[in-house]
């Protein structure tokens, strides 16, 4: 997921629930994001980040008991002597398909950000079990720093978050697999004596692509499914996507609606009147409105998947809400009379009870909690709790630090836009000065290093044996090297394979069905496709 943004990446949601959808892997950033999770996560304990995939939520927790958890101790910092704090990071092991002494390679899956046993399904039937299947490989997934249970500091403030950046969690995996002794497993499995192929979707699908760039001599190969490789300050693209590919009703809808909105916020008159369709008068802030009315349910197209057992149809019942008796485009036009002579757009009074019954209630005002307090952004106190409970602040950090991803509106007033026209930059990343002041050791930059990530590429990172899957309709694609905003084309070969799904969102090819057979044909010809060009590459390996 990038979490989503790439608060990544997912939860199944439905109508009543879909607040767990924190923003999904690097979904929509901002401090509403972060109200959304303490109204949801925080009181559970859930510990749902941006990133996660679909599948994740399959049986994680059952299948915890059938792949072993082991440890690997790694320096808190490899690089620069600032302390000599190490910490234990976690990885689970599938040996199902281990036939030793015959040279099989050890498949990565990378944990991106998110908690490790959250990835298993990727482990039990989906791509890290296929490959291994199909080449008689050890399986693995492998938490990142900080995540889950990998975790070495007493809190998540700006100076222990620190060490969370792209140079040391890509050593971590490096220094792993030249390290790595595996239990019950006699004969040497270390990089680069045997062939390692690492894999990640999204966040993870980056560091794939990143790894293979930076550590050819010991990575044999790698998927990188979903990267975003690009890191940019606005991310407007990510609802331009939504915009284009979802039901054309439904988005003509949306854009017309949020003209409404917008138009009505600017008029004094009407002011108050479209917040109170909303329950939302009491909101101070209009931006604080206009993104409390788009954290959710839009955010929520990444969640889609092909399986149905894990797909979230939190969009799809949306769209059906939003539209109502709006069967065609032409329709969207059709107006209705409010007090005043204030005319609006039918779906605009279905969008306003969506998010009354939906995402409104679940702010506690029975027990005397404003929405100011559920839904305001503006008391920075509020986001500076550090506790390690505070889980929300890892990849918060790492959007504020190297990656950005602000889900801002349409740069240019000829696209339409599905959000409102007042989510700017500044609002977005105000976050990250209310979240990480500066701390003895470090101070997070006045924005975020995106060149630190795109100098590794970018939409042009290319190497042998490093191959591009995505999906036609992710809203994350246009950070991708299949972006269609930005990207050049390439050819697909076996060498280096570029594949896009048809019809497909976020890293569709990392979970499968325990009957592969069964699969949609898509998602059935991705993974014969990735199983051929993997066995190809394993063919021409050499110890060095």
């Amino acid at each position: 997921m990038l979490f989503r943004t790439a608060l990544p990446l997912f939860l199944l949601a439905s109508p009543a629930n879909s607040l767990a959808n924190f923003g999904g892997r690097l979904n929509i950033q901002g401090a509403q994001s972060v109200n959304f999770w303490k109204l949801k996560t925080l009181p559970k304990v859930a510990a749902v980040r941006v990133g996660a995939s679909p599948s994740d939520l399959a049986s994680s927790s059952s299948l915890a008991a059938s792949f072993p958890e082991y440890t690997f101790t790694q320096p808190l910092d490899h690089f620069f002597n600032t302390t000599n704090a190490t910490f234990e990071q976690h990885y689970w092991l599938n040996t199902r398909h281990y036939t030793p002494g015959t040279g099989a390679p050890v498949i990565v899956i990378d944990g991106g950000e998110d908690d490790g046993p959250d990835r298993l399904p990727y482990l039990d039937t989906g791509i890290a079990d296929i490959l291994a299947s199909a080449t008689g490989g050890i399986a693995l997934v492998l938490e990142h720093r900080y995540y889950g249970q990998s975790v070495g500091v007493s809190d998540f403030s700006t100076d222990s978050l620190r060490w969370l950046n792209n140079k040391q969690a890509l050593e971590d995996s490096a220094n792993f697999m030249r390290s790595v002794k595996f239990p019950g497993i006699d004969e040497d499995m270390t990089a680069p004596n045997t062939p390692w192929i690492y894999y990640g979707g999204s966040y993870a699908g980056a560091r794939s692509a990143h790894m293979k760039v930076l550590y050819p001599d010991i990575v044999y190969g790698s998927l990188a499914s979903s990267a975003v490789t690009h890191a940019a300050l606005s991310n407007w693209e990510y609802m331009d996507v939504i915009r284009l590919a979802a039901d054309p009703v439904c988005s003509a809808n949306l854009v017309r609606s949020i003209e409404v909105v917008d138009s009505l916020l600017q008029n004094p008159q009407t002011h108050n009147l479209v917040k109170g369709l909303f329950n939302l008068t009491g909101l101070e802030s209009d931006q604080d409105f206009v993104s409390e009315i788009l954290q959710d349910p839009l955010g929520s197209w990444q969640n889609k998947n092909w399986d149905p057992a894990v797909n979230d149809p939190s969009f799809d019942e949306f769209c059906n809400a939003l539209n109502g008796n709006t069967s065609t485009v032409a329709d969207t036009n059709k107006t209705v009379d409010l007090p005043g002579d204030v005319k609006v757009n039918i779906a605009l009074l279905n969008y306003a009870k969506y998010v009354r019954d939906n995402i409104v209630s679940s702010c506690p005002t029975d027990s005397g909690a404003t929405v100011e307090e559920c839904f305001g952004t503006n008391d920075a106190s509020r986001y500076q709790a550090t506790d390690l409970s505070q889980e929300w602040r890892l990849w918060t950090f790492q959007v504020c630090t190297q990656w950005g991803y602000f889900t801002t509106a349409p740069p240019s007033e000829d696209t339409p836009a599905i959000i409102s026209r007042l989510i700017d930059l500044d609002y977005l990343h105000k976050i990250c000065i209310q979240a990480f002041p500066p701390g003895k050791y470090f101070t997070v930059p006045s924005l975020p290093d995106i060149a630190s990530v795109n100098v590794l590429g970018s939409f042009d990172i290319a190497a042998d044996r490093l191959a591009f899957i995505d999906g036609q309709i992710d809203p994350w694609r246009p950070d991708t090297p299949h972006s269609q905003y930005y990207a050049k084309p390439r050819p697909d070969t076996i060498i280096r394979p570029f594949k896009l799904i048809p019809g497909a969102v976020h890293h569709w090819d990392e979970n499968g069905l325990a009957n592969h057979s069964a699969e949609p044909p898509e998602i059935k010809a991705i993974h014969e496709q990735e199983v051929a060009f993997v066995q190809t590459w394993l063919k021409d390996f050499q110890k060095p």
